[in-house]
């Protein structure tokens, strides 16, 4: 295998301005399921951090009373810790939209207002399109003394409620406002991957590129005194990034992005950045055998067309996607028109691949619905993403995203052949847990046509139990087959104009979604 028939090489990447290389090799990658697993490796890392250590990070949103694990600390104490010991800590909040739409701009404000007195230094970074946001969530730890700790975590999972849930998926005690289906503690199914090695560089130097932006943080007047008065619109530079930490492993990471064509350009994406995009047309030319796909939306036929192609030209590939059973808007308009977009995507995918594509979505033991809130794709078990993007327009051409694709060195030894172990391994690590599969039985799972079966028949099974009035034991797995969406011709009419204009997760009106281009 040759890494460049996998990964875009400098010039597919379409961004000469970037510090990035094309992919490093020599890493270690850790998948990291589920929220409380990550806030707990995180909890552990930012208390090993001491005298000129460094912890950089951005996100979405970011609740400073978020507990790391159940007995704390919070994440704003954490990070407060590590500044008080002479760490220096930098971070990059999105300011986020009114809170009146139930985004999070109080919370963000308030962590980032925690940090600065702690001696650390947070921008609320509004730099991008209008109507955008700053939808990539990563950390990044580097020691002074021993650059073999050093560490980056990216993904999907933000420092925030609702987020610390582990493989029970009975929630966070700290949740955020979902719809009431999801119930008090909504359930929570999120990835993020823990990176050592030389690409721990590659990740500094994105979080660099942004933080050295010469562009105000916001062009408000009003945000702009305020932000002054709270001490959130320094930003001090940055200290010369170090070497590279050594080599820890055998994987290769490409890091992939992006970013808008911003009127007053990025000078590290002058005319933006679509890697995430051109890196899925990429792979999914090459796709012979499965699609595995976990995504919180799958919107826009404009995104699903290369997925509709590749099932088009291959007859014996196969696809399963995992879903929200229910979206992430309520009310009598919200809820049918966040379905559209949905609906469309799906019935490109079914016409496309029949029978050959299948999609679920999740709940717990106790019936529950679990919300999916990953960002995993896996191709042929040979290359496999985790990252902030979801398979929809908004997240390949307007808000910023970072994502990390990953091949191994290695090949899995186990049938059919021509597999890497760590694409393989993680499509198997979250396929066992949607079945109830015990680890001695994963192996089964290897085989496409085995897996796709296997999600068929856990499926079934579970729909016929509840179907039958959940008479006798509940049966394995927490799978369930996703309807199509349905909606009235009444009911589309209704919630078409909000789909354009408020609550599609593309985020603008469709002659502005004409514009993006991969």
């Amino acid at each position: 295998m040759r890494i460049e028939d996998w990964f875009l090489t400098e010039e597919e990447r379409g961004n000469g301005a970037t510090k990035l290389g094309p992919w490093t090799t020599g890493n270690d990658v850790r998948p990291l399921v589920h929220g409380a697993t990550y806030f707990a490796e995180l909890r552990s890392c930012l208390d090993g951090l001491g005298e000129d250590d460094l912890l950089l990070f951005a996100d979405w949103r970011g609740d400073p009373d978020e507990r790391l694990t159940p007995d704390g600390p919070t994440v704003s104490e954490a990070m407060a810790a590590a500044a008080r010991r002479g760490a220096l800590v930098r971070g990059l909040i999105w300011r986020s939209h009114m809170d009146l739409l139930r985004f999070s701009s109080a919370e963000n404000r308030r962590l980032g207002r925690e940090i600065e007195n702690s001696g650390g230094q947070a921008l609320l970074d509004t730099r991008t399109k209008p109507g955008g946001a700053h939808h990539q969530k990563f950390v990044i730890l580097r020691h002074d003394g021993d650059p073999t700790r050093d560490v980056a975590f990216v993904g999907g999972i933000d420092l925030c409620h609702s987020r610390r849930d582990d493989a029970d998926h009975l929630g966070d005690p700290q949740s955020c406002p979902m719809p009431s289906v999801y119930g008090p503690r909504p359930p929570w199914h999120d990835v993020q991957v823990a990176i050592h090695g030389p690409a721990v560089a590659e990740v500094e130097a994105v979080f660099c590129e942004r933080w050295e932006d010469p562009a105000p943080e916001t062009r408000d007047p009003l945000r702009r005194l305020r932000d002054h008065v709270g001490r959130l619109d320094d930003a001090p530079p940055l200290p010369k990034p170090g070497p590279p930490p050594p080599p820890a492993g055998r994987h290769a990471v490409q890091l992939l992005r992006t970013y808008p064509a911003r009127r007053d350009r990025y000078p590290f994406a002058p005319d933006g950045e679509r890697s995430i995009a051109r890196a899925y047309r990429k792979v999914l030319a090459r796709a012979r055998s499965l699609v595995y796909l976990e995504d919180q939306y799958l919107w826009s036929t404009d995104v699903i067309e290369p997925f509709a192609e590749a099932l088009e030209r291959e007859p014996g590939l196969r696809m399963i996607v995992v879903v929200p059973r229910h979206p992430d808007q309520d009310g009598l308009l919200a809820g049918p028109a966040s379905l559209i977009g949905r609906a469309d995507a799906l019935a490109r995918l079914r016409a496309a691949g029949g029978d050959r594509v299948a999609v679920y979505d999740l709940e717990n033991h106790r019936g529950t619905p679990i919300y999916v809130h990953a960002k995993v794709c896996v191709v042929d078990d040979v290359w496999a993403t985790v990252g902030s993007d979801n398979v929809n327009l908004r997240s390949w051409t307007y808000d910023s995203e970072l994502s990390c694709a990953v091949l191994d060195e290695r090949e899995d030894p186990r049938p059919p052949y021509g597999a890497l172990r760590f694409a393989r391994d993680l499509r198997l690590t979250l396929m066992a847990e949607h079945l109830d599969l015990p680890d001695d039985e994963r192996d089964e799972l290897c085989d496409p046509a085995a897996a796709f079966g296997a999600f068929e028949r856990a499926a079934s099974r579970l729909e016929e139990w509840h179907r039958g009035g959940e008479e006798g034991p509940r049966p394995a797995g927490r799978l369930r087959p996703h309807p199509a969406p349905t909606l009235s011709r009444l009911q589309k009419a209704l919630a078409m104009p909000l789909y354009r204009f408020a609550v599609d997760p593309d985020g603008r009106p469709a002659g502005l979604r004409r514009s993006g281009r991969f």
